[in-house]
């Protein structure tokens, strides 16, 4: 049976929903070269443990082995992506979204016994890229997704040495922060549920780990003239912290996203060697106040561009984490915040994919 699902392709971590499920999976963006582990203890979930050898006719390297997300999180040799990169043409992205969509084809059990004992799953996906990259790289995007790809755990846990094949069918691509508003505004049904926002001439500022969005959306249609990106998110300020950090106090964090995870979680005391600890939290605070005023500018520089704009939401992961600095930044100007704001678009491609393939209502 072919599942629908939803994928957000982020720069700092992979999201996937399946259609009837709530609760999506998430995996941080970010391998490092794979090769035999010296285990002592295996972990206690295989998602802690992402060590796969991936085939693809899309990946300039074929079959070659990769520890994925949470395992790669504090490897010496860890890649993240760049504000360089292009999530349309990025093998990176594509392995950690073959990955979800793998995992969570054999921990959903949703794979079916193929030949040669390969388990296979197939998947009609919604999914998204920024405003700017949409024109350009939506069709290069849909095409790489499409087809036959092959993954294979190897000392994963649970799943060693388990092969699928990973089936895409159908792919529609949407654009990031519009497709956050169609969630916002539609029951699961796709039924109207929020009348301000489907009719409404909405504003969104979607800020994501290297860039941030700004679609204008009028009665959930895209305005082409006002809708604009900036390729420059919160990685840009979380990697200032890093640096700050380890010239003040020579700790290094080994990742981005080992920062972002602790500012998520509001750690800000960090170990030092000798039993000594330290607050980064005025660190953090400085260059958080920085990235608040700009993306309070932009804001203001959208509106004045375009009156007809009712409200403006802030949404994405960078909204989470910036949330109370933006606020302050905005004074008097109000900006509407949401919860489970880093999961919007994901559940929006979901929604997206639904209608649009299935062809129910015009989206």
């Amino acid at each position: 049976m072919i599942k629908l699902a939803g994928i957000d392709i982020g720069n700092d971590s992979i999201k996937l929903v399946l259609d009837g499920s709530r609760e999506p999976l998430v995996i941080p963006n970010i391998i490092a070269p794979g090769y035999e582990r010296h285990i002592l203890q295996e972990e206690d979930s295989p998602w802690k443990a992402l060590d796969v050898v991936i085939y693809s006719p899309s990946l300039s390297q074929r079959n070659q082995r990769y520890f994925v997300g949470q395992l790669a999180l504090e490897h010496e040799d860890n890649l993240e992506l760049e504000d360089t990169d292009n999530k349309a043409l990025s093998d990176q992205s594509l392995i950690v979204a073959l990955t979800a969509l793998a995992y969570q084809g054999l921990t959903n059990q949703a794979a079916n016994p193929g030949y040669g004992n390969v388990d296979e799953v197939e998947y009609t996906l919604g999914t998204g890229l920024p405003v700017r990259s949409f024109p350009k790289y939506s069709q290069t995007f849909e095409h790489r997704l499409l087809g036959e790809h092959e993954v294979t755990f190897l000392s994963t846990p649970q799943f060693h040495n388990r092969k699928i094949k990973v089936s895409i069918r159908k792919v529609a691509v949407s654009i990031e922060g519009a497709a956050a508003m169609f969630h916002m505004a539609t029951h699961d049904s796709l039924q109207v549920k929020d009348e301000e926002i489907y009719n409404g001439c909405i504003g969104v500022c979607e800020i994501g780990a290297l860039t941030t969005d700004f679609p204008v959306i009028k009665r959930m249609a895209i305005d082409n003239h006002f809708s604009h990106g900036e390729q420059i998110g919160i990685a840009t300020y979380l990697d200032a912290i890093i640096r700050d950090v380890e010239d003040a106090y020579g700790h290094l964090f080994p990742s981005r996203a080992k920062l972002a995870q602790r500012v998520k979680n509001r750690q800000f005391t960090i170990q030092l060697p000798g039993e000594g600890q330290v607050d980064i939290r005025p660190i953090v605070d400085l260059h958080f106040r920085r990235a608040a005023v700009r993306m309070v500018e932009m804001i203001k520089k959208r509106w004045r561009k375009c009156p007809d704009i009712q409200c403006f939401y802030v949404i994405g992961g960078g909204a989470t984490a910036l949330k109370p600095y933006i606020q302050d930044a905005a004074g008097a100007m109000k900006l509407r915040f949401t919860n489970d704001s880093e999961f919007l678009n994901v559940h929006g491609y979901l929604k997206v994919a639904k209608s649009r393939l299935n062809q129910s209502v015009p989206v």
